[in-house]
């Protein structure tokens, strides 16, 4: 068994996380929004996707169109413009900031005008 050379793998890197998501109390206010938004009849499906750079939360109004709004949260702009943003339908950066709630917050007026008419 003279094998001249010799399968090295490298060991997988610790430090940060392979993809970001997001934590239990985010999703929970984040889907608390989705449910009410559901039950006003607005929303109608959601979606999540997580990459290595942005964890994505989209809802839709049906589920065969583009996201109604899009929420993403990219801890690489923390110390720039916050790693909160919020995407209206055309792709458009409605609202950026540090903390989610200020940028659920722009949807949750909207919650409130619905279920006021």
């Amino acid at each position: 068994m003279g094998s001249s050379g010799s399968n090295i793998s490298a060991f997988p890197q610790r430090g940060g996380p392979s993809q970001v998501g997001f934590e239990r109390r985010e999703i929970e206010r984040i889907l608390g929004l989705y449910g009410r938004m559901v039950a006003a009849g607005h929303w109608k499906d959601y979606a999540m996707d997580m990459r290595p750079d942005v964890a994505i939360f989209a809802a839709f109004r049906r589920a065969s169109e583009r996201p109604q709004i899009r929420i993403e949260k990219r801890p690489a702009d923390r110390n720039r413009q916050g790693m909160w943003s919020l995407h209206g339908e055309q792709g458009q950066v409605l609202k950026r900031g540090h903390e989610l709630a200020g940028i659920l917050a722009p949807v949750e007026r909207k919650l409130v005008k619905l279920v006021g008419d």
